[in-house]
């Protein structure tokens, strides 16, 4: 890594990769800063480890373990995230009309970086878990889908498509703050889908986990290997960040829904196993044999 050129995304996607070889004090490290990146940015090496409960030589094997020569270096990547970060949707709007270009380059960015999306998934999702929650989708005896924020639509589209199968599918949006009621009414064998991304949504966080704790099946759809959906999974489906941008794109989990609903759809049609018959006791047979005499 460079510090002239502090990028959070590269650092996101490093840690990422790096996830299943990082030490567990590692991984608390990874999770504190990316849930306290502010802090992180303006804070002292010491006040930082005091923070996260950890020595400062832990940040600085933490920061060598991703591939930066040390705290300061990667603190660099927090300070220039927190100095071009914007707010509000008319700060970012604002922010982005000061760069733009053409008239149609809002269309050819949105493109751009949606396509940037579809790589990192087409990179990240293994066909083992589309294939292993596709038939968790399929034995379920009721599906119930939960998403809020701008992970909605992907329930929304979820719990539609899986309902043209003819799959009894319950889309839990939470109106007339009845969200508990319809988690506690989720059966046994029943299965839960949940989507959620950085910041996460409590509510669709304490789901998950309050379904895992009563045996249930959780599939998930985050997009890091640190998202607090990953330990309530029995499969998660991790994206990636996608590209810096100011408007995060719902190009990457619309496809991944499409492709489960498909792939589930396609376990429907194949036809079981056909189970040998059942073989014929002597004394069947005996009856049979004298049945004609």
């Amino acid at each position: 890594m460079s510090a002239a050129t502090p990028d959070f995304d590269a650092f996101t996607s490093a840690v990422n990769e790096a996830y299943p070889r990082l030490s567990p004090q590692q991984r608390l490290i990874a999770q504190y800063v990316l849930e306290h990146p502010d802090e992180f940015a303006l804070g002292t090496a010491a006040s930082v480890a005091e923070a996260a409960a950890v020595q400062p030589s832990a940040l600085v094997r933490f920061a060598n373990a991703i591939g930066y020569a040390g705290f300061s270096e990667l603190q660099q990547v927090f300070q220039a995230r927190l100095l071009h970060r914007a707010g509000s949707y008319r700060e970012r709007i604002g922010a982005m009309r000061a760069s733009a270009g053409p008239s149609d380059g809002v269309l050819h960015q949105f493109i751009d970086e949606g396509v940037d999306d579809l790589r990192q998934l087409q990179h990240n999702v293994r066909a083992a878990d589309l294939d292993a929650a596709a038939d968790l989708i399929r034995r379920a005896p009721r599906v119930h889908v939960l998403a809020q924020r701008r992970a909605f639509p992907v329930a929304a589209y979820l719990a539609y498509a899986l309902g043209q199968l003819d799959l009894k599918v319950q889309l839990l949006d939470g109106i007339g703050g009845m969200l508990g009621e319809s988690l506690s009414q989720i059966g046994a064998g029943e299965l839960l889908v949940v989507a959620s991304f950085k910041n996460y949504s409590p509510q669709v966080i304490e789901a998950a986990a309050g379904a895992h704790g009563r045996g249930l099946d959780v599939v998930a759809i985050t997009d890091h290997a640190w998202s607090p959906l990953r330990a309530s999974a029995r499969v998660c489906f991790e994206l990636g960040s996608g590209p810096s941008a100011s408007f995060r794109s719902l190009v990457a989990p619309l496809c991944l829904s499409q492709a489960l609903v498909v792939r589930a759809g396609q376990k429907l049609l194949e036809k079981p196993p056909r189970r040998p018959a059942p073989a014929s006791s002597p004394s069947r047979r005996a009856r049979t044999n004298g049945a004609g005499r």
